[in-house]
């Protein structure tokens, strides 16, 4: 099973901003569309950032509420990890546990195409899982 599979049923609407736009713009965001991350990017789609709603409170925490009037360049993450459609709900899950990502970007051909949340990945594989264990017990009633 693929990331294809999860945007083929969420949807492939992604909220971004531009990287000029204020911390305080986004938290805006954030909590307007109840939403846990924002992918900053250009006008081509191109993933320039991301920017969660936990990356906002370490920044107020450490540095205090000034900081959000700072543009959002100077505080998203810009070494975005990103995966692909092709990519695995297994494998995907795997990096997003180890790498304690909450919000994985999906890009195709370098382009913005969706994203997938760690709630949508277990949501999934529960489904699956539901599936799977109802074929079992059918079977087993049928045998």
């Amino acid at each position: 099973m693929t990331v294809a599979l999860i945007l083929g049923t969420k949807g492939r609407d992604v909220v971004t901003a531009e990287p000029h736009r204020t911390l305080a713009d986004i938290a805006e965001i954030l909590a307007t569309k109840n939403i846990g991350a924002v992918v900053i990017a250009d006008g081509q789609r191109r993933v320039l950032g991301i920017l969660s709603e936990r990356d906002i409170v370490r920044v107020v925490g450490k540095k205090g509420a000034g900081v959000l009037h700072d543009a959002v360049s100077k505080h998203m993450t810009t070494n975005v990890v990103t995966v692909t459609e092709a990519d695995t709900v297994p494998d995907t899950m795997e990096m997003m546990t180890n790498r304690r990502f909450r919000h994985l970007p999906v890009v195709q051909d370098q382009k913005l195409v969706g994203i997938v949340s760690i709630g949508d990945l277990v949501k999934y594989r529960l489904a699956e899982m539901e599936q799977e264990h109802s074929a079992m017990r059918e079977y087993i009633a049928s045998a």
